[in-house]
């Protein structure tokens, strides 16, 4: 029997996952912060409803692991949370609005594995229903702020909009049906040389005007000024503009305007982006690829309805395994750190170790009983090695006596503590 884990997924080990609850914890405490509300949603949804036009679009879509089941249904295993969300928002219509959401939960890709990104993999997100301004966007920006000023990572957040580059587009005649695929090549400008980019574009059967207005883009320094010179002409180019100026209004106004950076060429490839987008990234540059992404939906509720009738909905995503490699990287990610409080080691006297434990749980300590049989000595090895707090050793003497003696392993102190067993 092969013994090895599928390619693109990991087992997490004790010292891993502590740290990995650490950021869980920090996250979701900042979402419920943000005024958030927990919901869960099926790994295993109906292929049509992942495959939805108003889902992730054809690049996603070729990641997505599908199966059947004894009914020959043809389901498949969720790659985001987003989708999923918008289903349920569209099956309940009883939702008071605005509705904020969070949820953290594993999602699965059949996609490239580098640092940070594995096939199956726990993304942490939280949604808002309801709040057409940019507001919404300026508080789930700032909500990434204070989540990774909890875990001491620096970070810097790139935003764009949409409407900016369909827009801009459309002034240079881009054929409707190859927009999008136009949109994602853009969004690789900062992964991929010039040279391929162009070739990748080339390949779409562009007219040479429209080449050529796009390579003077991608030469050009733009500024949110560029765009504004467009915006007589372009209704998509106007509200876009409209937009992205009330996002930084918004952003200077929390004083995160500084580590807010307007970036034209930010595209995000998913179609189901409707309005502004953003990507969080090291402020060292260690990772290279984002570790949280997020932007407007507006039309994915709707359309999954299927009405025209739009829902104002914008969202953010932290990929939990990407942060821990980011901790990782930044050496935060503590060695052998404490999980047990209290360690104690019956001699022969198994039954009284455990009134004793379960006294010290109900005052919130973490506490081990050594129930293997352990000699004192390794008991006491196993201790040091796991750096536990405490260490009891409690034999017949203890007991006769309603006495135990509590030995602190850092400072190597000894305290009494009557207890009546």
């Amino acid at each position: 029997m092969d013994y090895q884990n599928v390619r693109g997924t990991q087992d997490f080990l004790p010292e891993q996952e502590s740290v990995r609850r650490k950021i869980r914890r920090t996250l979701e405490d900042t979402f419920i912060k943000y005024g958030c509300k927990s919901i869960e949603t099926p790994i295993i949804n109906y292929t049509e409803l992942m495959a939805s036009k108003y889902a992730g679009g054809a690049e996603i879509l070729q990641e997505m692991y599908t199966l059947t089941d004894r009914g020959e249904r043809d389901l498949a295993l969720r790659y985001d949370l987003t989708i999923p969300f918008a289903k349920v928002v569209a099956m309940n219509p009883q939702l008071a609005m605005p509705f904020k959401r969070y949820e953290i939960g594993k999602v699965f890709r059949d996609g490239p594995i580098k640092a940070g990104r594995f096939r199956e993999f726990t993304q942490c997100d939280v949604d808002i229903v309801g709040v057409e301004s940019q507001a919404a966007e300026a508080e789930l920006m700032m909500m990434a702020m204070d989540a990774f000023e909890e875990l001491a990572v620096p970070i810097t957040i790139q935003y764009n909009n949409r409407k900016l580059l369909y827009g801009l587009l459309q002034m240079f005649e881009v054929p409707e049906n190859v927009m999008n695929r136009v949109i994602l090549i853009l969004d690789k400008m900062e992964k991929i040389n010039r040279t391929t980019l162009v070739k990748e574009l080339k390949e779409l059967s562009l007219t040479e005007k429209s080449l050529a207005q796009i390579e003077h883009f991608l030469e050009a320094v733009p500024s949110l000024a560029y765009f504004e010179s467009y915006q007589e002409q372009n209704r998509f180019i106007a509200e876009g503009v409209t937009e992205v100026r009330e996002l930084m209004d918004y952003l200077q106004a929390l004083q995160i305007d500084q580590l807010c950076i307007f970036n034209p060429f930010l595209a995000r490839g998913l179609e189901i982006y409707t309005g502004t987008i953003y990507e969080i990234f090291l402020a060292d540059g260690a990772i290279k690829s984002s570790i949280g992404s997020g932007g407007r939906y507006d039309n994915a509720i709707g359309g999954l309805i299927g009405t025209d009738e739009s829902f104002a909905t914008v969202g953010i995503s932290f990929g939990l395994d990407v942060v821990y490699t980011a901790l990782d990287l930044a050496g935060k990610v503590e060695q052998n750190p404490r999980e047990i409080d209290i360690y104690i080691i019956p001699m022969n006297t198994e039954k009284q170790a455990l009134q004793l434990a379960s006294f010290f749980r109900k005052t919130g300590k973490r506490v081990e009983v050594e129930l293997s049989g352990k000699k004192v000595r390794k008991a006491m090895d196993k201790a040091n090695r796991e750096n536990v707090g405490k260490v009891i050793v409690l034999g017949e003497n203890e007991i006769n006596a309603n006495k135990i003696a509590i030995k602190d392993m850092e400072s190597g102190c000894v305290d009494e503590m009557e207890f009546k067993f």
